[in-house]
Order: structure tokens, then C-alpha cells, then sequence
């Protein structure tokens, strides 16, 4: 089975909300943060297995640019300066059809971390 395609990608600077419709029906609204976090990049994924790096105050992050790598994915480059990760349309899919889970499974392993993530605990 593939992955549904992209219909319409806008970002919502203000709100710091990437909207990504796909031609399934279903529509995630991605906050920039949580793109930021999971990002596909070795950067972030490590080099395999365990090898994850917690990322640590990307509260405010944002998504400045927004540009097509061929068919299949995009690249977002973040006012942090990261601009490494390749968003393929399965990775955007599985993000926002994981979204609450991933999104909590971060919030905990910043809690584990002694990060005090409060004051934005609920932008997801």
C-alpha cells in the first residue's frame, strides 16, 4: 500500500503550524516544534538505533523556508538554523498520524531529562 501524497502544504508562521493535507482526506496540523524534534536528520536520528540526541529548547522554533526535494519530500529549514532533515511524504504521514503519541513520548523523555518543558506543555 503507498503512502498518500501531499494535496497542500501551508505554513502558518504566526501560529508556528505546518498544515499539510494529503489526497486520503486527512489533514495534520504540525507544529514547527514537534517537525523540529523529530527531525528525519542524522543530526537528530543518530547513525541507528539508540543513537537518537534529545533535542532541548526548540519551544519558539519556526520554519522560515520551505523547499521541494523532487517528488517525493520536502526540506524545512528552521529559524534555529537546522536545515538537514528531508521530510519525505511517508515521514510527514507518519508524523501526523502519530503526532499524539510521539508528541507525549517526547514531553517524557524531556521530563526524564530534568527539562522543564511547562510553559509550552500543551502546543500539540
Amino acid at each position: 500500500m503507498s503512502t498518500p501524497v501531499p494535496t497542500d502544504i501551508k505554513l502558518h508562521q504566526r501560529s508556528h503550524t505546518l498544515e499539510v493535507s494529503f489526497d486520503d482526506g486527512r489533514v495534520f496540523k504540525l507544529p514547527c516544534e514537534f517537525l523540529r524534534v523529530y527531525s528525519p536528520s542524522a543530526e537528530v536520528r543518530g547513525h541507528g538505533i539508540g543513537q537518537e540526541v534529545l533535542q532541548l529548547d526548540k519551544e519558539g522554533v519556526n520554519i522560515i523556508a520551505i523547499e521541494p526535494v523532487g517528488n517525493y519530500a520536502v526540506k524545512l529549514f528552521f529559524d534555529d538554523g537546522h536545515n538537514s532533515g528531508i521530510y519525505s511524504w511517508d515521514v510527514l504521514y507518519r508524523l501526523g498520524s502519530q503526532q499524539e503519541v510521539l508528541w507525549q513520548r517526547y514531553l517524557d523523555r524531556l521530563r526524564e531529562a530534568g527539562h522543564d518543558h511547562s510553559a509550552f506543555h500543551n502546543k500539540v
